[in-house]
């Protein structure tokens, strides 16, 4: 099996993720998606373009560096 990186988008979730003291599991629950999925946009295999807004809100990130990154 192989193991799948994280995006550089996904990297920089992560950081925030742990700046916040959120886990990936609290933040797919306050976005409205599933660990599972929001792992599927942190490792690049679903982009979550509607779940961007979602993300940079929970984070507190602006919006447009959040697109930057994605």
């Amino acid at each position: 099996m192989r193991k799948r990186k994280l995006t550089p988008f996904g990297v920089f979730v992560k950081k925030r993720l742990i700046e916040v003291g959120k886990t990936q599991v609290e933040l797919a629950r306050e976005i409205g998606t599933s660990g599972k999925y929001l792992h599927l946009i942190l490792i690049g295999e679903r982009s979550g373009k509607t779940f961007l807004p979602k993300i940079a809100q929970a984070l507190g990130i602006d919006p447009d560096k959040l697109e930057k990154i994605a």
